[in-house]
């Protein structure tokens, strides 16, 4: 597709999910029999991107992918969400990023990552890219390498962070964010307080203010999310769902918060818009193929939109 200048870029990784189905985790040397295998377009970038796309936004997706079957199916994939890919490369010689993941009948997950290609996202990659364009809003995540993450902090323009997964990271990356958006167990492993209650989302939320960060989201999962800026903190319900996989809920969130704030929305909203587009995202098995669109967010979210 031909290049518009975006209003949204999402710099992060491009995985295959392979994914199988099992009554329950198995335990360390155990092996327990699944009932479903499947495959679908991820990574935690290449998500975020087409969540934003599927919510009416027009992002730049900057990443790279293995010259193999596997990087072909997702620039395609991304293409077909309505994702510019001009950005994206097929690097020789190297492997796509792959997730392995399992899903249990409970909906939990657990996702081992082999990064591939995503591990050579390096700065001078995406400076060269990022050089090219205006944009108003840039989402990143950990997956990609941490050198990296920290130019982009340094470009202090509307960078939202998606630490996942949880990586120590230097106090200078937290002073130029504008929003960082942990789920429970990265808060924890990030600030060591255990998001659990009010009480304890605020000392959490507190730990990322007080190293600069500007907006702190902490997602729940069927809880909401817990929203700490300059002036406002408080819990952000979201609805009730029959949740089937929980593997890309938290992508859905960081895209549709990403495009709702770029709309001008004002946080809250943005907020509890983009919990209501994770809680949908769990009511579908894969990733990119479970996230919702902006017909069926409205569906649920017509007092909010």
């Amino acid at each position: 597709m031909p290049l518009e200048q975006p209003e949204v870029v999402v710099v992060g990784s491009a995985n295959m999910d392979l994914v199988a189905r099992v009554p329950r985790f198995p335990q360390p040397g155990e092996t327990v029999l699944g009932d479903q295998f499947s495959t679908f377009t991820g990574g935690k970038g290449a998500n975020q991107a087409c969540a934003i796309a599927r919510m009416g936004g027009r992002p730049c997706f900057i990443g790279k992918v293995g010259n193999d079957s596997f990087g072909i199916q997702m620039i395609s994939t991304l293409r077909q969400n309505g994702v510019e890919t001009s950005n994206v490369f097929a690097e020789q010689n190297v492997a796509s990023g792959i997730a392995m993941i399992t899903v249990s009948q409970s909906g939990d997950n657990t996702i081992v990552v082999a990064p591939g290609a995503n591990a050579l996202v390096d700065t001078k990659f995406v400076e060269e890219r990022l050089d090219k364009f205006e944009y108003k809003f840039l989402l990143t995540q950990l997956e990609i390498p941490i050198q990296t993450v920290q130019e982009l902090a340094r470009r202090q323009k509307n960078v939202i962070l998606n630490p996942a997964p949880a990586l120590e990271l230097p106090d200078v990356v937290y002073e130029r964010l504008s929003w960082i958006t942990p789920n429970e167990t990265e808060a924890q492993t990030l600030t060591g307080v255990n998001p659990t209650n009010e009480s304890q989302c605020r000392l959490a939320a507190k730990w990322f203010l007080d190293r600069g960060v500007q907006n702190v989201v902490i997602t729940l999962g069927s809880r909401g999310s817990f929203f700490a800026g300059a002036k406002d903190a408080i819990h952000c319900p979201t609805i009730a769902v029959d949740t089937i996989d929980s593997t890309a809920a938290g992508d859905a969130f960081n895209g549709a918060l990403a495009q709702f704030l770029n709309e001008g929305r004002e946080p809250v909203n943005a907020i509890l818009l983009a919990n209501r587009a994770g809680a949908l995202a769990t009511t579908k098995l894969g990733a990119q193929a479970s996230l919702p669109r902006r017909d069926e967010l409205l569906a649920v979210a017509a007092d909010l939109l």
